[in-house]
């Protein structure tokens, strides 16, 4: 899997390096924002505020596509399923379990998934605490997907703004269902890579509690 990591990120950087060469930071962020809106757009997304989504219960409309923009940080943000068990309390830190699926929105390519059957067994595992309502989280280095392919245990800001609005528990019967969202993240939210690169992420994840 390191080898598999290498190569990975050394296409990373082949893919980036010259637009980095030739772009300005506001250049690349222009075209980051043009990217998402492009996504939005061909996706027939419709974005609601933070007034609305509190006004629905912070709730998204699935049949309307609905996404609500989290203005402070650019996450856009579908609740597919606010999930089973409790929320995160105040004060708590506990194991998540995540299993997702990222695409670069500059490429339109899938980077990185742990929702295939060679991963089956292995979630995201992260360490979340929660302090007064601002999560803070670490991923398990020791077996830890995003770990090995950007080289980091700490986990993008953008995958944490969720858990204020879902519920992290374990299926425990058939109508059980473990929370599930998708996100557009920017760069500024993303992992040390789409930070550097200046590359927006679309991401599927599901949030279940672990042992």
């Amino acid at each position: 899997m390191k080898k598999l990591a290498l190569f990975f990120i050394g296409l990373l950087a082949v893919m980036f390096v010259s637009c980095n060469d030739y772009e300005t930071y506001a250049e690349q962020r222009d075209r980051e924002n043009s990217a998402i809106s492009r996504f939005i757009r061909d996706s027939s997304i419709t974005v609601i505020n933070e007034s609305q989504f509190a006004e629905q219960g912070y709730t998204t409309d699935l049949d309307k596509n609905e996404f609500v923009l989290m203005k402070s940080s650019g996450v856009y943000m579908q609740i597919v399923r606010d999930g089973c068990g409790e929320k995160i309390k105040n004060g708590e830190t506990t194991t998540v379990l995540c299993r997702f699926t990222e695409r670069n929105l500059l490429t339109d390519s899938i980077q990185l998934t742990n929702d295939i059957l060679a991963f089956a067994s292995i979630p995201e595992k992260m360490s979340v605490t929660n302090t007064n309502g601002t999560f803070s989280a670490s991923f398990d280095t020791s077996s830890s997907l995003m770990y090995t392919f950007y080289s980091s245990a700490s986990v993008p800001s953008g995958w944490l703004i969720p858990l204020n609005y879902i519920k992290v528990g374990r299926q425990v019967s058939s109508d059980d269902e473990i929370a599930k969202v998708n996100l557009i993240v920017p760069s500024t939210q993303g992992h040390q890579y789409a930070s550097s690169g200046v590359y927006p992420c679309y991401y599927t994840i599901t949030y279940e509690k672990g042992r």
